[in-house]
């Protein structure tokens, strides 16, 4: 058996759609996108997101148009949604919510959660916003969700769980 360094399946870099490792290399702190009530709850980890000051303060995030929150946002008037910062202890929590890790009993199963009207918030998230959809419009690949800030809990932040180049690191 051979040990590789990289993936040995991986594209080679030379054929790697440059635009998508330029935003590989910028990186970000790890969010949790939470929305809905009981069965119809959906979650997206999210890292392409920024927050835009004014008065109200919006948050702006890029979401996966196929994934489950993306069609709750994107489908109804007035949707509202949960922005909480996830910390390294999140990691596991993270790679369920993105698709990359299985979750037994379903994404919401193994944690605990505080029901808002907002949405699901992470019971042990310190760092949140509730949020109401402003305005969601297709950008590349992805869609982009215009939210304004209704209120928000700024927690410690001391071990943010950071996603830059695939991984995750602290």
């Amino acid at each position: 058996m051979t040990i590789h360094s990289e993936h040995p399946f991986a594209t080679p870099a030379e054929d790697r759609d440059a635009a998508r490792r330029l935003r590989g290399r910028l990186g970000g702190q790890v969010s949790l996108w939470t929305t809905g009530a009981g069965a119809a709850r959906a979650g997206l980890t999210v890292s392409s997101l920024m927050v835009a000051v004014s008065e109200p303060s919006y948050v702006v995030g890029l979401l996966d148009p196929d994934s489950d929150l993306a069609e709750r946002l994107r489908d109804t008037d007035g949707a509202r949604c949960v922005v909480q910062l996830l910390e390294w202890r999140h990691h596991d929590l993270a790679e369920k919510f993105a698709g990359q890790m299985p979750a037994p009993g379903g994404l919401f199963a193994a944690d605990t959660w505080v029901e808002t009207p907002f949405g699901p918030r992470l019971a042990d998230a310190e760092t949140w916003a509730d949020c109401v959809v402003h305005d969601v419009r297709e950008i590349g690949w992805s869609i982009e969700v215009t939210c304004r800030i209704e209120s928000a809990s700024l927690g410690i932040l001391d071990d943010g769980l950071q996603h830059r180049r695939g991984r995750y690191s602290h």
